[in-house]
């Protein structure tokens, strides 16, 4: 069974009182209370957990993501709880790192796959922090015993085919090999995908909206996506950073020009997460020593923020 490493101490850096950070909110947890295999299960529960993925042996370009757990904890430390719309985020509690063995990166796959599988099967919602996106396929395969749909808010389709070990451009790929009923790709980029590529999404009936499309009109683009999901039970949320546009987010494996904005990822990101279907959520290639300022990690900290604002707007969306 794969390790979970205890989870950090979190604090909120200001010195008001009133300005409650998620810092102050964010909880530790373990798995047992999460599974309420021990007595103290009341005391931890939650409406969403934060895992780390401290990883980056799948990536295809430059490295650095292995460290993006720590920085995105630290860029949320410091954010506060309250949305305009939505009021504040509601209990959050944080699971720790996952143990990554060494070997294949599908062996680091069967790994966080364990790890995933397990809280899948409690009544929290996954927000995942890489690490690279090979992670992407353990991280949502768990929810293929249902009819699943997946929204990817991407630069690239990453539906490479997997040659001599799995990539961080191959997991979606995977996932439609084993099962996968619908797909989006939110933010795609020209001349960032090979054709046979996007002939292969099309093929399955995949939706891809361009990143053209999603900067015109982002809550328009997020409706689009979650049309393709007519019929599925579940839906994962993926968030890779090179997404944003390289001004917003150098700190990744493959920055380029013509991206989104931060605005218009938070607002696709609050309405897809308004779903009642959602049933798990990531960040991705989130590489801090590629980073300009903390850029990188205050969007992806911020993606979290705007995510769960949207996927509490309901309440209760499990059990």
């Amino acid at each position: 069974m794969t390790r979970l490493r205890d989870p950090p101490a979190w604090s909120g850096p200001s010195g008001d009182p009133n300005d409650e950070q998620f810092g102050d909110v964010v909880e530790p947890c373990s798995m047992a209370r999460l599974t309420g295999s021990d007595d103290a299960v009341g005391e931890g529960s939650s409406d969403a957990v934060l895992v780390g993925e401290p990883y980056d042996g799948g990536v295809i370009g430059r490295t650095g993501a292995r460290e993006g757990p720590a920085a995105l904890r630290e860029a949320l430390a410091s954010v506060k709880t309250h949305h305009f719309d939505g009021g504040p985020i509601g209990a959050l509690c944080d699971l720790g790192d996952v143990e990554i063995p060494d070997g294949s990166v599908r062996a680091v796959q069967e790994a966080v796959g364990d790890v995933a599988r397990r809280i899948h099967a409690t009544d929290a919602l996954p927000v995942f922090l890489g690490g690279d996106n090979s992670l992407t396929y353990p991280n949502a395969a768990p929810l293929l015993d249902r009819s699943l749909g997946v929204v990817n808010v991407d630069a690239h389709l990453d539906v490479r085919e997997v040659r001599d070990d799995a990539t961080s451009g191959t997991p979606y790929r995977q996932l439609f090999e084993s099962g996968l009923d619908a797909y989006a790709c939110v933010g795609a980029r020209h001349f960032e995908t090979s054709t046979a590529y996007a002939e292969y999404v099309r093929e399955r009936d995949g939706e891809i909206v361009t990143a053209d499309a999603a900067g015109s009109d982002p809550i328009g683009a997020a409706e689009w996506a979650l049309a393709a999901m007519t019929g599925v039970d579940a839906i994962y949320v993926s968030v890779d950073l090179d997404a944003l546009d390289a001004t917003a987010a150098p700190g990744v494996s493959a920055p380029t020009p013509g991206g989104l904005s931060t605005r218009e990822l938070f607002a696709v990101l609050r309405r897809v997460a308004d779903d009642e279907r959602v049933a798990g959520f990531e960040v991705v290639e989130c590489a801090p020593r590629l980073d300009r300022d903390g850029r990188t990690a205050a969007a992806g900290a911020r993606a979290v923020a705007h995510f769960l604002s949207g996927y509490g707007a309901k309440g209760e969306r499990h059990g």
